[in-house]
């Protein structure tokens, strides 16, 4: 508590210095909007391919300023996860978290649906048991399982929100994918379905984990598991599974752009705490999160993003107008 009164204090005290300092003291604040600038143009240009984005499973575009475009890039193929999109996943999702200027991300599946799933004949070679013994066949399939999980976990991982604009069918692995994103918009078309008992075995990468903690209901996930029966979109957004219907893709997509473009407009220390504290919050006790949110705001209180917030605010400046400083 004393950390927070402290922080409280010292970050009153420094709005109130810097929002009344004299500007020949070289502290001028004022907010420049963006107007027609260059930099607003480049929001508005065409999507061009991210650097360092090279894969064959999926594309990436610098869809807008500060957003990237990742999309499952298989269309002939339903985008099925093939061996290529378990390993290339975790590649992106890694140097997105480390791309300074990536404020949002938002997450699609070219052609006519988001995915499949498992591209099992793809798969097959992979999923034979290897090992001299039942012990040593395990230790692998173990070992598989956990490198497989971590291709979804990643998303949650990455301090960048990640909105899933989905289409078409979402099956089988594409429901582990979804509930590993912040936040799920689709399609009317859309519809979800927990296929694995249909090829005989459990969900295994984050479906059973994820799903019952996104929509709150056991004994609906319950009966999607058993059944693999379909969720079609309005029941989907019933049950809270995503957060909003449109008519169609390209509305949708639309809409997930504007999200992220909104998203992205705020102060990305404030974003990205928010995620991880929302995570942390969602794994652990009350009490456990106060602790940890005191101890991380201990340090993200004395950010700049603050002081210009705030003074945006007094101004009745538009927040997009600010420039936070890379993160």
């Amino acid at each position: 508590m004393a950390a927070v009164v402290a922080a409280s204090s010292r970050l009153r005290d420094l709005l109130t210095w810097r929002l009344t300092a004299p500007t020949h003291l070289g502290l001028n604040l004022s907010l420049r909007p963006m107007g027609s600038s260059a930099q607003d143009e480049a929001s508005r240009a065409a999507p061009s391919e991210a650097p360092h984005h090279n894969y064959e499973s999926l594309r990436v575009t610098a869809a807008q300023r500060h957003i990237l475009h990742v999309q499952l890039n298989r269309p002939e193929k339903r985008n099925a996860m093939n061996k290529a999109f378990w390993r290339e996943m975790v590649e992106c999702f890694n140097k997105i978290a480390q791309d300074a200027d990536c404020r949002a991300v938002v997450i699609s599946g070219a052609g006519k649906m988001f995915t499949s799933g498992i591209d099992l004949m793809d798969m097959a070679a992979d999923l034979q048991p290897q090992g001299d013994d039942v012990a040593r066949t395990s230790w692998y399939l173990r070992k598989l399982i956990a490198t497989y999980q971590e291709t979804f976990s990643v998303i949650e991982k990455c301090p960048k929100p990640v909105i899933a604009a989905i289409h078409g069918g979402c099956i089988g692995g594409g429901v582990d994918l979804i509930t590993a994103c912040d936040i799920r918009y689709c399609a009317q078309d859309a519809f979800f379905q927990v296929k694995e008992v249909d090829v005989g075995l459990a969900a295994d990468v984050g479906t059973l984990q994820r799903l019952p903690r996104v929509i709150g209901n056991q004994s609906l996930v319950n009966e999607l598991a058993f059944t693999a029966r379909k969720m079609m979109a309005d029941e989907a957004l019933g049950s809270g599974l995503v957060s909003r219907v449109f008519p169609d893709k390209e509305v949708m997509f639309e809409a997930a752009f504007a999200l992220a473009a909104e998203i992205s407009s705020k102060s990305p220390v404030a974003v990205q705490s928010t995620k991880i504290n929302l995570l942390y919050s969602r794994d652990h006790s009350v009490a456990e999160g106060l602790n940890y949110m005191t101890s991380w705001n201990m340090s993200m209180l004395q950010t700049q993003d603050i002081v210009k917030s705030v003074q945006a605010a007094v101004e009745k400046k538009d927040l997009k107008s600010v420039t936070f400083s890379k993160l």
